[in-house]
Order: C-alpha cells, then sequence, then structure tokens
C-alpha cells in the first residue's frame, strides 16, 4: 500500500476537477481491501467472528423468540473481486446479523421516522428522524432501531451511496421509508458494514443489477444479503473505522483549503476584473490596471467559468470604450436626437454617440401565419429553417443539427426570410437574447421565436453588434424588457429601444479586431486548462492505481 506517496503528492493533484472525491473513494476502497491499517496477528481471525456470530445469533432468536432468519442464497464464489489479507474471511451480509427485522412496541410508545431525504450518501454524516408515536408509523414502512444499517436501494439514491447506521432514535427503534435494506449486525461494527455500502466496490457492481424501469431501478434483496463481503476481524473492524474517519476528516481540511483557494482567487479575479470598468478608473489607470489583470489571471485561473468571466470582462470593456485607443481622425457619430440627455446608463469617449437600436437595423419578425412549417415538413435537404436551438454559444450555426424546407414551402412565408449579413436574435423562452449569424446561409427563413436583426452596415459593424449584444451591457438591455414570468417574451418593439453607445466605424472595426486577438488568448488559456486538468486527473489515476497494487507489485516496494 502506497497512500502515503499519494498523499505527499496532493499538492500536484489537488486541483483536478474531482481529486477529493475520489481520495474519499480510495480510502474507502483501501478499507475493504484490507490496505488501509496493518493486521495484528493478535487479533481473532474472521473465521473464528462468523462461528460467534452464528451462535450469538442462535441465542438472540432463543432468548427473543425472534423468528429464525429464512435462508439467504450462497455467496457466488466466483464474485470474489480481491486476495483479502489472512486473517480476514469472505462472507455476505445475510451471515452478519437478522435481515429486515420487525420491531414489536405499544402504539403509544415514542419512537422515530426517517424519511429518505434524513439519510445522506456524504461518509460520516448521521441520520436526522422526526418524533412520532408507534401506531402512527407501525405499519406500510420500514423497521429498524438503534444501530441498524440501513442501504437505499432505489435509484438515484443508491448510486449517490445513501446508507447509514440508525442512531439517536426516540425510544431507540422507529420506520422509515420504504425503500431500504435493513441488517441488524451482531458482533460486528456497523460502521465497517456502512463504509462498505458506501465503497466503490459495492456500487459500482450493484449498478447494472438493479432491477425495474428507468426511474425505479432497485437493488434486489439477494444483492445486499448475498454479495461477497470482506470481512475483517472484529478488532481490525474498530481501528478501520478509526482510520476512516481519520482520513475523511482529513480530506474535509483539504476541501476546506481548496475553497478557501478557489474563493482567494476568485476575489481577486473578479478585484482585478472590476477594475477595468471601475467608474472611478481614469484612462491614466486604465493601462496599469489592465497590465495586471492580464498578468495574474493565468495564474489565478483554474476553472472554465473563470475563463468566461475574463470573456465577459472583455466585452464590457469593448462597449465602453476602453479596448483600443481613439482615433481623433475617425468620423464622429451623429448624435440621436431622440434620446434625451441624463438616459446615458455610462460616459462614452469622445467621438461615440449613444443610439437606439431602430435606428442602426431594421426588424424583421418569423412568419406567424398558416404557413408555418410543420415538424413533419421537415427534410434532409433544401433551404435553412433556424430555430433557437441551432445557434450556438460562440454565434455559429448548428450546421449537421439543421432543419430544412422545402422551395415551395419557402415560397408560402409572408415573413422572416434570411439574407447575408443578417443577426439572428432569440425572443422567447430561457434563451432570449441568444444571438446568431446566419452563415453560412444566404437563403433561408427563422422560427417565430427568433427574430432578424438587419443591421445598416455604412452605421454598424456586423460583429461589433454582435459583441455588444452578447455583453454584460446588452443583457442589461435585454432585462430591461422581462416580463419575469417563466416564459420571457421579447418584440421586436422593445429591441428597437435597445440604448446602443456606438463609436465611429472604423473604431468599431479595431474593436472587433482587439476582441478576436483577446478571444482567442482565451481560447488558448482554457485549452492549458484543459490540459492541465487532464494532466493531473492522469496523475491522481496513476498514484491511486499505484497504492491499489499488491505489495510484490508495488513499484515503490520493488525499489
Amino acid at each position: 500500500m502506497n497512500a502515503e506517496r499519494l498523499l505527499k503528492l496532493y499538492d500536484n493533484i489537488s486541483e483536478a476537477p474531482d481529486a477529493i472525491v475520489r481520495l474519499r473513494r480510495f480510502v474507502l476502497d483501501l478499507a475493504v481491501r484490507g490496505k488501509l491499517v496493518e493486521q495484528d496477528a493478535a487479533d481473532e481471525p474472521a473465521s473464528k467472528l462468523l462461528e460467534r456470530i452464528e451462535k450469538s445469533k442462535a441465542g438472540i432468536v432463543k432468548e427473543t423468540n425472534m423468528r429464525k432468519p429464512r435462508k439467504f442464497p450462497d455467496m457466488d464464489s466466483t464474485e470474489i473481486w480481491a486476495d483479502l489479507p489472512t486473517s480476514w474471511a469472505w462472507t455476505q451480509i445475510s451471515n452478519l446479523g437478522f435481515i429486515s427485522p420487525r420491531n414489536e412496541a405499544g402504539d403509544s410508545d415514542e419512537a422515530s421516522f426517517v424519511p429518505m431525504p434524513m439519510i445522506f450518501a456524504e461518509y460520516g454524516i448521521a441520520n436526522e428522524h422526526q418524533p412520532r408515536t408507534w401506531g402512527e408509523i407501525k405499519k406500510g414502512y420500514t423497521h429498524f432501531a438503534e444501530g441498524d444499517v440501513g442501504l437505499a436501494k432505489i435509484t438515484p439514491c443508491f448510486e449517490n451511496g445513501k446508507s447509514t447506521v440508525f442512531r439517536n432514535l426516540t425510544g431507540g427503534f422507529g420506520s422509515g421509508t420504504t425503500e431500504l435494506h435493513i441488517l441488524r449486525p451482531v458482533l460486528v461494527d456497523p460502521d465497517y458494514v456502512v463504509l462498505f455500502l458506501k465503497s466503490p466496490q459495492f456500487i459500482r457492481t450493484g449498478i447494472p443489477k438493479m432491477t425495474g424501469t428507468a426511474g425505479q431501478k432497485r437493488v434486489s434483496s439477494e444483492y445486499f444479503t448475498s454479495s461477497p463481503f470482506p470481512l475483517p476481524p472484529l478488532a481490525e473492524q474498530h481501528r478501520i473505522v478509526a482510520k476512516v474517519d481519520e482520513l475523511m476528516g482529513l480530506c474535509d481540511r483539504l476541501e476546506e483549503a481548496r475553497k478557501e483557494r478557489e474563493e482567494t482567487r476568485d476575489r481577486l479575479t473578479t478585484a482585478s476584473l472590476a477594475l477595468l470598468t471601475a467608474p472611478g478608473t481614469t484612462k491614466a489607470d486604465f493601462p496599469a490596471h489592465a497590465a495586471f489583470a492580464l498578468d495574474a489571471l493565468p495564474a489565478l485561473t483554474t476553472r472554465s467559468d473563470q475563463i468566461k468571466s475574463l470573456r465577459q470582462t472583455i466585452l464590457n470593456l469593448a462597449v465602453r470604450g476602453k479596448l483600443v485607443e481613439q482615433d481623433p481622425a475617425d468620423d464622429a457619430v451623429e448624435l440621436d436626437a431622440s434620446i434625451s440627455h441624463g438616459d446615458e446608463p455610462f460616459a462614452i469617449p469622445a467621438g461615440w454617440a449613444w443610439q437606439l437600436l431602430g435606428s442602426l437595423a431594421n426588424m424583421i419578425n418569423g412568419d406567424r401565419s398558416k404557413n408555418y412549417p410543420n415538424r413533419n415538413e421537415y427534410q434532409p435537404s433544401g433551404i435553412a429553417w433556424i430555430n433557437t436551438g441551432h445557434i450556438q454559444p460562440d454565434g455559429r450555426l448548428d450546421l449537421p443539427g439543421m432543419h430544412y424546407i422545402s422551395r415551395e414551402k419557402f415560397e408560402t412565408l409572408r415573413s422572416g426570410k434570411i439574407q447575408s449579413g443578417d443577426l439572428v436574435y432569440c425572443l422567447r423562452g430561457a434563451t432570449f437574447g441568444k444571438t446568431g449569424f446566419v452563415e453560412p446561409f444566404t437563403e433561408g427563413a427563422i422560427a417565430s421565436s427568433l427574430m432578424i436583426i438587419r443591421l445598416k452596415p455604412d452605421l454598424v459593424d456586423r460583429k461589433f453588434a454582435y459583441n455588444l449584444l452578447m455583453s454584460p451591457y446588452g443583457k442589461e438591455q435585454l432585462l430591461r424588457f422581462d416580463n419575469g414570468t417563466a416564459q420571457p417574451n421579447l418584440s421586436a418593439g422593445n429591441v428597437r429601444k435597445y440604448l446602443i453607445p456606438l463609436p465611429p466605424l472604423a473604431e468599431q472595426r479595431r474593436i472587433v479586431a482587439k476582441v478576436d486577438a483577446l478571444m482567442a488568448l482565451c481560447d488558448q488559456l482554457e485549452t492549458a486548462l484543459t490540459k492541465t486538468d487532464a494532466t493531473r486527473t492522469r496523475l491522481l489515476e496513476a498514484l491511486l492505481h499505484e497504492a491499489l497494487e499488491p505489495p510484490s507489485n508495488n513499484k515503490e516496494a520493488a525499489q
């Protein structure tokens, strides 16, 4: 076992996307393979423990008049999945105690009720409960008592690892969700049983054996009771549980440290980006703030959502006139007399002017008449029929997923026909504001959820308009007209009222070129981050594999 090497190299892998989750699983995997703590020759072997368990079960049945346990299927020895230490034994859960025991109590006795939401997937989190009288909950529910082990058998609870040792029950017993398998262990540490039920091996092997329909699949009683169970000596069970608790506590601290690092990075990233667009940032301040942000961001960026924030900051700078130098030789934009002084959302450079989008473009709705194409009129090729789902995050159209209509159908449409150079803009639903280019199509039509924005090319560069609509400021304009319902709905009239900070056309093109260059740098940063994550993940996998190798094959042991 080479867990020490893994922990020494933790700093190299801690930023892998799921490093701590996998470390937790790794701890449980080591625990049930006999690789987490040293064996002690003085311990009573598991084979002897099994004999004592059988005698104790028989005594309990005799003394309490408990129903004699029914016979369960024997363990299939071909399903044994590891070589165990010599003091351990392969057995099955049905041999460890009583399966699905029943409680006997008076109807007025106080007890606990435990629904599924009060059982947790995370290791070490105790179940919660609701005090009830036994008469309320004794029928139609699963019975259990203090110290019993419960396994959630239904999807997705089983896959997520929901299982528990029932503790702190009112009156020492209770009932709960019917979606549980129950073991009342005898001479076995119930916490060891639970860590086995949460182990990757048990869950991974059980998933393909679940039965039932989608959304209602369940772990069978046979899998729960009769799967191979690795039983250590009782003293070692206690040592394993203590070590797992210790290492899970370490994982908690590592997780908290990582969370603090991420929060610090987020604060530094947010602060450095905020300086670029802060109202108090002057033209003289800006170059220093920009240099700091661009120098610091690669070191601060460890997640793709941080790169998304950087992209939004670039667009925000672009529409505020802070991304490129102004050129006095550029033709200034004429002021729009319809916009009252004082309506401007923020200060813009000299030569720029606030404009209404309606004065810069024609807005064309999709056809809403009886001629609207039905799905059964789509065909493999023909004239493009563009809907919201075809617009990708970068504004391109999803060509492999494109729909097409016939020439005859196209000719019946009264509106919504595209031309080269158009933008398409989503007016309705959860994706309203989504914007795309119509290329490579020079002919086609749009669904009624979209609108064509046909810009005046002598006034507006199309890519500048796209960047503006996708910027935080563009989203602010959209939200001015959000009706606040589950299905927000814009109109062409709304979009015409968007306030647009418009630079001279020559500057628009310089801004577009700068945005393209900076977005390419973001792409490179994202690619590097993906490669780094992949490298960390491969290192983590290698270390986990190495730590699970038998001693004879362990590379470090061989040195």
